[in-house]
């Protein structure tokens, strides 16, 4: 193990609830009597077997470095007493405050707290410091989570995938190393407890949530948390943010930067944390320093649709350019949340863009580089037919080579309900060289990132009246400024985790195309597959398979599907228990369906089998 200030202790505890629940937790701090601030990641991941390797790199590190820092599994999973709760919901937040408060009060505790949180935790970490400010010094929140919605339109990637995790994590048993022969009740009454939150999901916009406390911010280009990102640094002057070329997740590389932020905040020490650019940030190449955001080095060029962008689709008769996509438009989409997989990166565009309006620039004179979230202003006829309300528009940005590749930049939909519209793109930073031509494209469709419309009618758009915004840094912002640098820290040796990959491995994305049924079908099978053998003797096995189909020219032909097998085995004492889920959803003209089912086996024998089906109403379109 590496050398670092501190010697360490690791122990298993339990934080005491004022209802008498105790929650799982692992603590690494400092060896000593002395008070130290403390740092609580709170989270329904299991520690135990799911979260143990990094745990066991990043917790080590911050106690080596004087923190004590203690890893809470939330009620009813992993090891922790009681049932599930909606997740993020209040229950879990009532506990994480008592569990604050517990943490300020112990004899080794200096009483200053920090939250760390990635993910849905990252944003539960935000609430979290909402609740109880004056105990809470600081957060640290990488890629926190939002709704279900983008732009207004139900997310298909991933919901239903989350869905089967989060049923399958949350029924999962705790271990019998850990809680003895009372395992098996307490698993009994969680299944019997379980309820998946489909109808929350399918009917909360997009997420909002307070900050409240210093907060760092770290997330990594293309993850769909950058936007919420910029939004947090526009609204509060004491945050800052690190956005790299990293997949979802908090990376190794940022926690140095933690480190001075805890420091900072948390000990009163002049690390400079605050001093730093409100946004450091990896543009193509480089890291770049914005001392605010806005910044005033980021200026709005704008790009009218019937100027600087043409395309060949106008009508000699009617200023109106229609856009009628198949349903198949969005398969070379790339993954939603990006878990650094070479199949999670978009491919060349050009498909999709042939299923699209595209209209194009000319060729660049100098490069321009993007910052932050372009903007797309249109005047809209939309073509519905009887009975429709709204329509789906999908715009891409993309960056197209001298050879016609077509490079991704970014994208955003929005369900439009009248002519006047404004898309707002994914936050970006991308540097679009000399020569390259920047492509506007226009579907109705996005499948299977959002749902399709149940009007496959699409809609028209005025380019005469509509207008692209493209954020552009200006290119000698850095001149004269400080090296921005990110360092990865040495942290200890990984936990001896041995991994058996299945025998024959599914191809991460796989799309198929049915050509006599006119059928689309992709598949995506996760890294986590595979058997998982832990130090202590714990085996997790893993399998997934996500599955989404469309016809297309049949909107309402659109399903989507994740079967998701976990098995834990502790071979030395005969311990050997599945679980089995799948969410499948699929739509109407008026409502989305969905079915939710679960088995769990104990040697092979089902203890318990279930099947919820949720009949939701749909939102336009």
């Amino acid at each position: 193990m590496p050398s670092y200030p501190y010697r360490t202790t690791r122990e298993d505890v339990h934080v005491p609830l004022p209802d008498g629940t105790r929650l799982a937790a692992r603590l690494w701090r400092p060896v000593g009597d002395e008070p130290v601030p403390v740092l609580l990641e709170y989270s329904g991941d299991r520690l135990s077997d799911r979260t143990a390797a990094e745990d066991a790199r990043r917790h080590p590190w911050y106690a080596g470095h004087g923190y004590a820092t203690l890893r809470v599994d939330t009620r009813g999973h992993g090891n922790s007493d009681g049932t599930p709760g909606e997740p993020g919901g209040e229950q879990e937040l009532a506990d994480g405050a008592a569990a604050v408060d517990w943490l300020a009060r112990r004899p080794w505790s200096s009483g200053r707290v920090g939250l760390l949180g990635a993910g849905a935790a990252g944003t539960t970490a935000l609430r979290l410091a909402a609740r109880v400010p004056d105990t809470v010094g600081a957060v640290v929140t990488a890629c926190p989570e939002g709704g279900h919605r983008l732009g207004g339109a139900l997310l298909a990637a991933d919901l239903h995938t989350r869905l089967t995790a989060l049923v399958a994590d949350a029924a999962l048993p705790p271990d019998p190393r850990h809680v003895g022969d009372a395992w098996r009740e307490r698993w009994l009454t969680r299944l019997e407890s379980l309820e998946p939150p489909v109808d929350t999901w399918i009917a909360a916009g997009e997420t909002s949530v307070p900050v409240s406390v210093p907060t760092l911010a770290i997330a990594g280009w293309g993850d769909p948390s950058c936007s919420f990102v910029l939004r947090l640094l526009a609204e509060d002057p004491t945050a800052r943010a690190l956005i790299g070329p990293w997949p979802h997740g908090l990376p190794e590389d940022a926690l140095p930067e933690t480190l001075r932020w805890w420091d900072h905040w948390l000990r009163g020490v002049d690390t400079g944390a605050a001093g730093e650019p409100a946004l450091r940030s990896w543009i193509s190449t480089r890291w770049t320093g914005d001392e605010a955001w806005p910044s005033p080095d980021v200026r709005e060029i704008h790009y009218g649709l019937d100027g600087p962008l043409r395309t060949a689709g106008t009508a000699s008769d009617d200023r109106y350019v229609r856009v009628r996509s198949p349903q198949h438009t969005g398969l070379n989409a790339g993954a939603h949340v990006q878990r650094g997989r070479p199949a999670d990166q978009p491919p060349d565009q050009r498909e999709e863009d042939g299923r699209s309006v595209c209209f194009d620039s000319q060729p660049l004179p100098e490069p321009v580089e993007v910052l932050g979230a372009p903007t797309v202003r249109l005047r809209l006829r939309l073509r519905l037919s009887e009975g429709g309300s709204a329509a789906l528009v999908a715009v891409r940005l993309c960056a197209v080579g001298p050879d016609g590749t077509s490079e991704l930049v970014t994208r955003g939909v929005l369900v439009a309900d009248g002519p006047d519209a404004e898309v707002e793109l994914a936050a970006c930073a991308r540097t679009v060289p000399t020569g390259h031509r920047l492509r506007l494209a226009f579907s109705s469709v996005y499948w299977p990132w959002v749902w399709p419309p149940a009007d496959p009618s699409g809609y028209a758009l005025d380019p005469s009246r509509s207008v692209l915004s493209l954020p552009v840094r200006h290119l000698a912002a850095d001149v004269g400024a400080a090296p921005i640098t990110v360092d990865p820290p040495e942290l200890p040796e990984p936990l001896d985790v041995h991994l058996t990959e299945p025998l024959t491995a599914r191809p991460e994305h796989l799309t198929v195309h049915d050509i006599g049924r006119h059928e689309w079908r992709t598949e995506l099978s996760p890294a986590t597959d595979g058997t998982r053998t832990h130090p202590d003797g714990l085996v997790r096995d893993e399998h997934t398979v996500t599955a989404y189909r469309v016809l297309t020219d049949a909107p309402l032909s659109a399903q989507a599907r994740t079967d998701h097998t976990v098995r834990l085995e502790r071979p030395d004492i005969g311990w050997d228990v599945t679980l089995q889920t799948r969410a499948q959803l699929r739509c109407d003209a008026g409502h989305f369906l969905s079915i939710v089912q679960l088995r769990a086996l104990e040697a092979g024998s089902v203890v318990f089998s279930r099947e919820w089906q949720h009949r939701v109403p749909r939102k336009n379109p």
